[in-house]
């Protein structure tokens, strides 16, 4: 009975508390797909050394060699580091997670941007929980990735469990804020931000494609094992074929 089962691993930040419920929510209904979670420590984000060291391939590596004990089929380091870090650390991480563990993995990153391409969108939305530094090297990363920032919300944050207390409606306000600007896309660029849940009525609403970074890591690492994202489709355009 175990044979045809994907699993899918997810690296997560100890102190995230949306992307495991709202993960497991997606994956409900999907018959044979479950989703694993090992953490390391991540507490706030921040610029400065002690913030920046929390994401080390020191802390990162150990946890992925625990969640290949699960024999997972892909895995994904769930969180955004790599746009304020540089994407070329999240495509080293995902080199040495497949060379210890045999697995193909990918970053919350990396598929936000994989994503943003697919769509062909060019006018791109900003929405996170994070500080005023923070969110211009975040314009500076994915300006250097061929993304430009058209509009942008920010909520100046740095506690990381913080953002999870973020309500929906309010980033539902922030959403629209920048649809209003223009934006063909809008990324909310967090992986403890509970914006998954009202992704596909306001794509309805506002006629843009949200995407939503727990979501679109889901969306990647289904690819990576395999897997029929399409099986989620009611979560939102990300998970529809074509990309639209």
């Amino acid at each position: 009975m175990n044979a045809m089962r994907t699993r899918l691993g997810m690296l997560t930040p100890s102190s995230n508390s949306v992307l495991e419920p709202v993960t497991c929510a997606m994956l409900a209904r999907a018959h044979g797909i479950s989703a694993h979670f090992s953490r390391f420590r991540v507490t706030e984000i921040a610029l400065d050394a002690q913030a920046l060291d929390q994401f080390d391939l020191s802390n990162i590596l150990p946890a992925a060699d625990l969640l290949a004990d699960a024999k997972v089929d892909a895995m994904a380091w769930n969180g955004t580091s790599a746009s304020w870090l540089g994407i070329e650390r999240d495509r080293s991480l995902c080199e040495a997670i497949s060379a210890r563990t045999g697995r193909p993995a990918t970053t919350s990153t990396l598929a936000c941007i994989d994503a943003v391409r697919l769509s062909g969108a060019q006018r791109i939305g900003f929405v996170t929980p994070y500080t005023d530094d923070v969110q211009l090297r975040i314009g500076e990363v994915w300006a250097g990735a061929g993304i430009a920032c058209h509009a942008e919300r920010h909520l100046g944050l740095r506690d990381n469990f913080s953002f999870g207390e973020v309500t929906p409606a309010e980033i539902t306000e922030m959403i629209r804020a920048v649809a209003a600007e223009g934006c063909e896309a809008v990324v909310v660029l967090c992986t403890n931000m509970d914006s998954a849940t009202v992704t596909a009525p306001l794509e309805r609403e506002l006629n843009v494609l949200i995407l939503d970074s727990v979501a679109v890591t889901l969306w990647q690492t289904l690819l990576l094992a395999r897997a029929d994202p399409r099986i989620l489709s009611g979560w939102g355009r990300i998970f529809q074929s074509p990309l639209s």
